[in-house]
C-alpha cells in the first residue's frame, strides 16, 4: 500500500503532458525540424544586422557568408520537410530569441570596432552552437527513423556549421580578440 503511495505523489509531482506532447521520437523528429526552421528564417533576417555592426571586413565577409548558408539551411530544411512527408512550419524557437536578444543587447552596448566585432562573434559562435546541437541531434533522429534522405541532409548541414564555427574560432584568434584586449588595455589602463 505504501509503494502505490509513493507512485502516486511522484506521478503527482511530473507535469502532465499538454494534448499535443511528442508521443515518439518521429513527434520529437517533427518538433525539432520546425524550431530550427524558424531559427535559421529568424537568423536569415538578424545576420544582416550583425553585418552592418560590424567593422573587420574579413568579419563582415564572414558573415556574408554565414547568411548565404542560412539561406541554404532554410532551402534544404524545405526539402528535409517534403522527404519525409512533414508540413513545412516554422515553430517559434525561444533559445535562437533569447540568444538573438543578447546578441541584439551587446551590440548596443558595445563601440563599434574591434570590441563589438569580438563580441558579435561570440554571439554568432553561440548560435552556431545552438545549430551544431541541434542538427546533431535532428541527424541522430533521421538515422534512427530510417529517414535516410534527410540524415543526409542535416549531415551537409552539421558538417558546415561546424566549419563556419570554426572560422568564427580563426578570425577572433588571428586578430581580433587581441586587439579587442588592447582596446580594453587603452580605455582601463592597469595602475
Amino acid at each position: 500500500m505504501a509503494l502505490t503511495t509513493k507512485k502516486q505523489e511522484a506521478s503527482k509531482a511530473q507535469p502532465q503532458a499538454k494534448a499535443n506532447a511528442a508521443h515518439g521520437l518521429r513527434d520529437l523528429f517533427e518538433v525539432g525540424l520546425k524550431d530550427i526552421y524558424y531559427a535559421e528564417k529568424v537568423l536569415s533576417k538578424t545576420l544582416p544586422k550583425m553585418m552592418k555592426n560590424a567593422s573587420t571586413p574579413e568579419l563582415v565577409n564572414t558573415l556574408k557568408n554565414h547568411l548565404t548558408e542560412t539561406n541554404e539551411h532554410v532551402s534544404r530544411l524545405e526539402k528535409i520537410f517534403e522527404a519525409t512527408g512533414i508540413k513545412p512550419a516554422a515553430k517559434k524557437c525561444d533559445a535562437m530569441e533569447g540568444i538573438l536578444k543578447e546578441s541584439d543587447d551587446m551590440i548596443n552596448k558595445t563601440d563599434i570596432g574591434v570590441v563589438r566585432d569580438a563580441g558579435i562573434i561570440a554571439s554568432e559562435q553561440k548560435v552556431k552552437h545552438y545549430e551544431i546541437a541541434t542538427y546533431g541531434t535532428l541527424h541522430a533522429y533521421a538515422k534512427t527513423l530510417g529517414e535516410n534522405k534527410a540524415a543526409n541532409l542535416l549531415a551537409m548541414t552539421l558538417d558546415e556549421e561546424k566549419k563556419a564555427d570554426a572560422a568564427l574560432t580563426g578570425i577572433a584568434m588571428a586578430s581580433i580578440n587581441m586587439n579587442a584586449y588592447k582596446a580594453d588595455s587603452i580605455a582601463n589602463p592597469k595602475v
